[in-house]
């Protein structure tokens, strides 16, 4: 995730003091300066999407410990809560269920990026590691965010978890950005070498983001439901730390927990359009023509509860909090915005040249 604080400041100012370097620094009223409260902003933004204070939000033990409470749901505890995770955040967020799970908490497997561990341990963010006895599993791969043989090992484990389970138990799901590529199972005959050549064609001819899951779903065990599908008939908990803008959840990591839309017309369309049809390998067409000829049709999520725990919008309403909180009147402009947005910066103007701006004006840009 990628994010840029942007402070317009007020038209009312209090006097420049230029610095050693004479480079003028705009200093309010309490003596703090503006750029010192833009980082206050940032940080509060930021710090209103961590794992631990996500974690917390979301989910609670009831005072006996036999239900866990997800916002207005709640589910048995009969030593059957399983747990399963994958994406560049999902360490924090594991380490953080377990603390909040302790005992309940029978087995889990997370797949994450190679060096996090060692990353965390260097900026001693003990707070994002698991304990040392752990009961979650963690394997490390996809490194430079490609899927590699590591994260495939890592998506069968998590497979073979799902598909353990039964009826009577409750698979907690966290899902952050880069989960997709944390999460690489192709379905047989097809190699994670061929998914990852024809997902490299479409992207060079110039297939969009959907257009790119849209295959990558069709080719895959896990993802478009297929995790979900894999967990059934045990209920699913998926909680959800988007990095896409207007969190959809059927896009973020690919879906594993939310059932594809697509079917296998639509990835022949896509495939025609690029001029890749022919060009398919044999397993491709085997894993298309077999899905097409599937007489129970789609797969559905009724066994499932997604839940967006952290996003661009939660990150943007605690940093309007922090204004406020600072005296200042605050507006989010934009919670959609990507790289920089010519409409959103025209009304910043606006706001300017008319003479109703607020003091400090804050937007989160996730790119």
């Amino acid at each position: 995730m990628a994010a840029a604080l942007q402070v317009l400041p007020c038209l009312t100012r209090a006097p420049l003091r230029p610095l050693l370097l004479r480079r003028p620094v705009v200093r309010l009223a309490s003596g703090m300066a503006l750029a010192e409260q833009a980082q206050q902003l940032f940080q509060s933004a930021v710090g209103a999407v961590l794992p631990g204070p996500m974690l917390h939000r979301a989910l609670s033990l009831d005072p006996g410990g036999r239900q866990l409470k997800v916002r207005d749901r709640s589910f048995q505890l009969r030593q059957n809560l399983y747990l399963v995770g994958f994406g560049k955040a999902v360490l924090g967020m594991a380490a953080a269920a377990e603390e909040l799970l302790g005992q309940h908490l029978v087995q889990g497997v997370i797949s994450i990026p190679k060096g996090i561990r060692a990353a965390m341990e260097h900026a001693s963010k003990w707070e994002m590691l698991l304990k040392p006895h752990s009961r979650v599993q963690v394997f490390e791969g996809a490194e430079d965010n490609l899927p590699d043989r590591d994260a495939l090992r890592a998506a069968l484990a998590i497979r073979q978890l799902a598909e353990g389970l039964t009826a009577d138990d409750l698979l907690l799901v966290l899902i952050s950005g880069g989960g997709s590529a944390l999460l690489p199972a192709p379905i047989p005959p097809v190699t994670l070498e061929e998914k990852q050549m024809l997902t490299k064609l479409l992207a060079a001819r110039g297939a969009t983001i959907q257009e790119l899951n849209t295959i990558r779903k069709a080719l895959s065990q896990l993802k478009g439901g297929g995790l979900a599908q894999a967990a059934y008939p045990a209920q699913v908990v998926s909680l959800i730390l988007s990095d896409v803008v207007g969190d959809p959840v059927e896009v973020i990591a690919s879906g594993p927990t939310v059932a594809s839309a697509h079917n296998v017309q639509d990835c022949l369309h896509i495939l025609n359009h690029y001029g890749l049809r022919a060009a398919l390998p044999r397993s491709v067409k085997t894993v298309l023509a077999r899905a097409d000829s599937d007489p129970r049709g789609p797969h559905t999520c009724g066994h499932v509860l997604n839940v967006i725990i952290g996003s661009n919008v939660l990150a943007l309403a605690e940093a309007q909090r922090k204004a406020e909180a600072l005296g200042y009147r605050a507006m989010v402009l934009s919670a959609a915005m990507q790289g920089w947005d010519t409409p959103v910066a025209n009304r910043a103007d606006r706001y300017q040249r008319h003479g109703h701006p607020p003091p400090v004006l804050a937007t989160l840009v996730i790119a």
